[in-house]
């Protein structure tokens, strides 16, 4: 048996009696012969509520019919159902918006939509343009809020796909589209829910943009989501203009101003940094007797930290000294750095490459330096025995 889809009518009929003609799946999947309750499909999510008082936890579109999932069985045969009403009007909020910023879109860029998805928190749309700019993207929301100000109908008629006129996007269906149309604005088809006039959108807001496939991806969010959104956003702004001791509007030319001292501070830092491991060298070096060939070697076990700036730094300062061979291993993630003076009589690269490939590892460099990797830490000890 066929289910009747009510919210094809009437997205604001949030009420309704049927008849339970099916049960399955331990009588927690229910087929009513007519439902109000909206099924995930097209982008936008399923509706909650309750059948007979049980709460409906999935909605299913199998082509011909509509099962409810409930948390628990449900008694009875004639029931009272009841949509969750503030999701439901959210998701035609939503939707209805995405329609509106859709034909925006088209109007002002000539850019299709190819894809939309509501989701519990944002919605977007998948644009067929390759970028936006930031003046371009406020032009479009600016559009898009005041279509939506001026409270343009939006009506649900049927027609035969064969003469269906004027659609912002061809559809591929056969037999009966459902259009839904905002009043010289746009015309769709489309089987989800929506407001019967723009107004009831609510405010448009787009937060930002991503590029996926060639398109841009926008994220929106309409109505009280919308509403909710600005006010975070701006008490999140007002917070760092209270910690800045900044007027709100000149906070970015404030952080902006911080970053680059910051920048500026921490390039020094880094400086110093490898200075003083340049220094350490060389005192390592004054502090390393010379070998029986004249050659002072040291070995350096690290557990962690990896061969970072710091490490290299301390190498060089060691090796600008005469006749002096530096290799560090560190444990996490196994690694080693070999550095030679360049009167060392030693091949930095060819001398690693070489112990390498003995573990399966992988690495090498230049005459001076060089560094690589081992599969496992516990390699490490034979490692260095091969090095010179």
């Amino acid at each position: 048996m066929n289910t009747t889809r009510l919210y094809f009518q009437d997205s604001y009929l949030a009420k309704f009696s049927a008849r339970i003609v099916h049960r399955a799946g331990d009588s927690r999947r229910i087929y009513l012969d007519r439902t109000a309750f909206y099924p995930s499909s097209g982008g936008q999510p399923h509706d909650l509520g309750w059948i007979g008082g049980v709460p409906v936890v999935d909605v299913i579109d199998e082509e011909t019919r509509i099962a409810h999932v409930t948390s628990e069985p449900v008694e009875g045969v004639e029931v009272a159902c009841q949509v969750e009403w503030a999701r439901r009007f959210d998701h035609m909020q939503q939707h209805t918006g995405q329609h509106l910023l859709s034909a925006v879109l088209v109007e002002m860029h000539g850019a299709a939509t190819v894809s939309f998805h509501l989701g519990s928190e944002i919605s977007t749309i998948d644009v067929a343009i390759p970028a936006l700019d930031a003046n371009q993207v406020a032009a479009i929301e600016a559009r898009a809020n005041q279509r939506i100000v001026e409270n343009r109908p939006v009506q649900v008629s049927f027609e035969a796909a064969a003469e269906a006129q004027d659609l912002r996007k061809p559809s591929e269906r056969e037999g009966v589209l459902r259009i839904v149309a905002i009043e010289g604005l746009d015309r769709s088809p489309c089987g989800g829910t929506h407001v019967r006039a723009t107004g009831e959108i609510g405010p448009l807001l787009i937060r930002k943009l991503d590029k996926i496939r060639g398109n841009v991806r926008i994220e929106f969010l309409c109505g009280m989501r919308a509403v909710r959104r600005a006010r975070t956003d701006y008490d999140a702004l007002a917070r760092i203009s209270r910690l800045l001791a900044s007027p709100l509007d000149e906070t970015p030319a404030v952080v902006a101003a911080q970053k680059s001292l910051f920048e500026a501070a921490e390039k020094a830092r880094r400086r110093a940094e490898t200075e003083l491991a340049g220094r350490r060298g060389r005192e390592l070096y004054e502090a390393t007797l010379p070998g029986p060939d004249g050659v002072r070697r040291v070995v350096q076990r690290l557990s962690s930290g990896g061969l970072d700036e710091e490490l290299r730094a301390l190498a060089q300062g060691f090796v600008a000294q005469a006749k002096s061979v530096f290799v560090a291993a560190v444990e996490e993630p196994p690694s080693v750095l070999l550095a030679v003076s360049p009167d060392a009589g030693i091949h930095a690269g060819n001398s690693l490459k070489a112990a390498l490939s003995k573990f399966g590892g992988r690495g090498g460099g230049s005459v001076l330096v060089a560094q690589g990797s081992i599969p496992s830490r516990e390699q490490l000890g034979d490692l260095l025995a091969e090095l010179p």
